[in-house]
């Protein structure tokens, strides 16, 4: 599996990291713009991810901006349904408007501190572990 982490917090991207590398090949980003230069690199090298982690509150441009710079980088790719990446939002925010805003894009929304049981349950759930 092909993942991307992005995460501004040390202490949360290194936990990250370690509960998804046993999974496959991990590349990471502390900002919104640096996460979206690295998501376009990606998909245009034919290397798209198949799971994104994505904080909302970043540096540079926020979580919600880049999930939307990340689906259209996939649609202008044709990257879709099975295709496009399994993003889960992970993120202090528990307020009903991130989540609505999220939802309609992201494929789960976890609220911080993220547990290794609940990334698990969404692996298997995307059929990207076993």
């Amino acid at each position: 599996m092909n993942c991307l982490i992005v995460e501004d917090d040390p202490t949360g991207l290194a936990l990250l990291e370690r509960y998804l590398k046993p999974f496959g090949k991990i590349t990471t980003a502390v900002d919104g713009l640096q996460a979206v230069q690295v998501f376009r690199e990606a998909v245009e090298r034919g290397d798209a991810f198949q799971f994104v982690c994505l904080d909302i509150m970043l540096p540079g441009m926020d979580g919600q901006h880049v999930l939307r710079e990340m689906r259209a980088i996939e649609k202008e790719r044709g990257l879709t349904g099975k295709t496009a990446a399994r993003v889960v939002m992970t993120t202090a925010l528990d307020d009903k408007e991130n989540l609505l805003e999220a939802i309609a894009m992201c494929d789960a929304y976890l609220v911080k501190p993220i547990h290794m049981s609940d990334l698990m349950f969404y692996l298997q759930r995307f059929g990207l572990a076993r």
